[in-house]
């Protein structure tokens, strides 16, 4: 499967220009930019025990295993600190993505004029989203925290953090976790190893590039 972009997309290219801005900010504790993207991941567990590794061999398992539904993983990452933090939820909805965001404000970014928010166009991720979790002055006092630049349709691979929770399903998520509270305690300490290790992501894709290399995705004005 790939995402595919439409052509010659004035929409798409204006989400992507604007992103790029963005990460061409120096950084700003004040204003700091955080990703924000959402996953999830199906806990499942083992019918029989499985047979430990020994030299020359690896750990087996049976093929057979017992599913315990989905927990849902919410995820922000400051590319230019370091810094991560990831919820473990039993569910997507706009409800629980406000409390995330509420997290961050209140949390990690309390003392920040402003959030630099970057998103996927997912329709929970909204300011709207705030006041159906919380009553108004809640809500729009967190949403006056925020500045939201949302990526393009089709074009999510602008996210930095899904380059997070591509490190996140790799290093800690590429086994079977059979309950949610051992999920939230294995990817907690992964979250505090990575941000001990303050690992970045070094964007080098700017606008510049992408009027070159993603010339199909601009309008023509060919005469």
């Amino acid at each position: 499967m790939w995402c595919i972009p439409p052509k010659q997309s004035a929409e798409f290219v204006y989400h992507l220009e604007d992103v790029l801005e963005v990460y061409k900010r120096p950084y700003d504790p004040k204003r700091p930019v955080v990703c924000m993207d959402e996953t999830f991941k199906q806990l499942i567990g083992e019918t029989r025990e499985p047979l430990p590794p020994r030299p020359g061999q690896v750990e087996r398992f049976d093929h057979v295993y017992t599913r315990h539904g989905v927990a849902s993983l919410f995820a922000a990452f400051e590319p230019l600190r370091g810094w991560r933090q990831v919820a473990v939820t039993d569910r997507r909805r706009r409800v629980e993505w406000a409390e995330f965001v509420r997290s961050l404000v209140d949390g990690e970014y309390r003392k920040a004029k402003k959030i630099v928010l970057v998103m996927d166009q997912l329709n929970t991720h909204t300011p709207a989203s705030l006041y159906e979790a919380f009553p108004p002055t809640e809500a729009k006092r967190i949403a006056d925290k925020l500045e939201v630049h949302l990526t393009p349709k089709h074009g999510s691979w602008l996210n930095m953090a899904e380059i997070e929770l591509s490190a996140l399903a790799r290093q800690c998520l590429a086994r079977r976790i059979p309950r949610r509270e051992q999920l939230a305690k294995e990817i907690a300490a992964w979250v505090a190893w990575r941000n001990q290790r303050k690992d970045r992501v070094d964007w080098r894709f700017t606008t510049a590039d992408a009027r070159i290399k993603l010339k199909r995705l601009y309008p023509s004005f060919d005469s």
